[in-house]
């Protein structure tokens, strides 16, 4: 399983004891996770404005996972134009998952695959991961 990380994941997972992140911590010791210099500065600009003192979280985790290059061109409507990079940087990247607590934009997407990219919700990762349930 190869496992592309939107910036709301990235953000929440910037919180070691969340949800988010113990799944995280999880998917890291079995899993290839990636995300790309575009969801990565997004994280990033959202945990400053919000809560600065946790970007030295956010800046350990860019340690451990992959970062692939941005890839902004991909016709695709459904989207906007700001999720495109986000898919299309899953799919330039061969991953299997796109990790995303979006259910604004991608939620008409979840648990379908575009480009042999399935898309997932944090719990849908978890079971697929073999977790019951993250305490």
């Amino acid at each position: 399983m190869k496992i592309f990380l939107d910036a709301n994941i990235l953000f929440s997972a910037a919180f070691p004891g969340s949800r988010v992140g113990k799944l995280l911590e999880l998917a890291l010791r079995k899993e290839v996770c990636l995300t790309s210099e575009h969801a990565y500065q997004e994280a990033f600009r959202n945990l400053m404005r919000k809560m600065p003192e946790r970007s030295n979280c956010l800046q350990q985790l860019r340690s451990r996972i992959g970062i692939v290059p941005t890839v902004a061109q991909m016709e695709f409507p459904e989207l906007r134009d700001r999720d495109i990079p986000i898919l299309a940087s899953a799919i330039a990247s061969e991953c299997t998952h796109l990790l995303t607590g979006d259910e604004r934009d991608f939620g008409k997407f979840f648990g379908k695959t575009i480009h042999d990219v399935k898309i997932v919700k944090p719990s849908w990762l978890a079971q697929e991961l073999g977790v019951e349930k993250i305490a």
